[in-house]
């Protein structure tokens, strides 16, 4: 059973905290009308073949990043995954159980009536092509394309909503889907933040390593007393945008206990990324991060009062009143 983040698995009712009853990320949001969201109705089904095609011409918005106008699907869809790279990225190859930042349009094929598309929202699709994130047709689309591609691709029901559809969506159980995929970027338990270092100066503070090569970053703590207020510095700067108080995060972090210096909770120890909103956990790191910006490093300095004050999570290791220090890559905003 895989482990909790213990910024979410909180006390119910403690103050500092929301209480959360189960372990659903916001990774499974793409959208108001969730198109390529996995359908919680379609059952398992083997893995496709995927063939070159058919697949209808894109006649408009040709570019990487331009919203595309795609025709008609012509005759009958493949009835399996048909798949083509239409534009051939550079970048790093995608693995299944990564998570894609994209932007994308998906039409019904026998109608070319579009169901959504993010390029109107001005905002990309951040989602984790992993079983029940996703509907299958994207996961095994997009597996071992690059960044900097776009892909089109058909989705038969049996990858894509099953026999149910989507109605929120308009689409039904026959319906055979077609989607275009700008991949912008991947992020896996890899990724680390890739921002310009900023001179860490104060010796009263802990002293957080610079490495970007996915590995967790060291924490030192100095032979001080921890801050009685809240301390959110950049170790590395990003230039993505600032992180707005209710926005949600895609996160690699690391915590540890200020008076012991041991780690109590990390993405780098579990292999796996965080995502969650920053209404749903502790008021330091909801006031540390507001304000940030994306692909950066932040040292974050916690007082009891804006954490777990004198309730702790049960076995967390984490003693009443502690001073939390957590080390947060913010990689993406969900």
């Amino acid at each position: 059973m895989r482990r909790r983040s213990l910024l979410i698995a909180v006390p119910a009712g403690l103050a500092t905290l929301a209480a959360c009853g189960d372990d659903k990320s916001d990774s499974s949001k793409a959208s108001d009308s969730a198109s390529p969201s996995a359908s919680t109705s379609a059952s398992a089904a083997p893995p496709p073949k995927i063939v070159d095609g058919p697949l209808p011409a894109i006649t408009a918005g040709a570019k990487f990043g331009e919203k595309p106008t795609v025709a008609k699907g012509s005759g009958d869809p493949s009835k399996q995954l048909a798949v083509k790279t239409v534009i051939a990225g550079g970048g790093t190859t995608v693995a299944e159980n990564d998570y894609v930042q994209a932007h994308y349009l998906g039409q019904v094929w026998a109608t070319a009536k579009v169901f959504d598309n993010s390029y109107d929202r001005k905002a990309p699709l951040i989602i984790q092509l992993a079983q029940n994130s996703i509907i299958d047709g994207w996961r095994y689309a997009l597996t071992g394309k690059k960044t900097g591609s776009r892909v089109e691709f058909s989705v038969p029901p049996t990858w894509g909503y099953g026999t149910e559809g989507n109605s929120q969506a308009g689409i039904k159980g026959t319906d055979t889907l077609v989607f275009v995929v700008d991949l912008q970027e991947t992020f896996n338990a890899k990724s680390s933040a890739k921002g310009t270092n900023v001179a860490q100066n104060d010796a009263d503070l802990p002293k957080v390593g610079t490495n970007t090569d996915g590995k967790a970053p060291s924490i030192d703590i100095p032979k001080a007393d921890a801050p009685t207020k809240l301390v959110a510095n950049y170790i590395l700067e990003g230039d993505g945008d600032a992180v707005a108080a209710t926005d949600s995060l895609l996160v690699q972090y690391k915590g540890v206990v200020w008076d012991t210096g041991k780690e109590f909770d990390s993405t780098y120890g579990r292999g796996q990324l965080a995502s969650f909103s920053l209404e749903q956990v502790v008021k330091g790191w909801a006031q540390g991060l507001t304000g940030k910006k994306v692909g950066s490093r932040v040292l974050i300095s916690i007082p009891p009062k804006l954490g777990y004050g004198d309730s702790p999570p049960s076995g967390s290791g984490i003693e009443k009143d502690s001073t939390l220090v957590f080390s947060v890559d913010i990689l993406a905003k969900m």
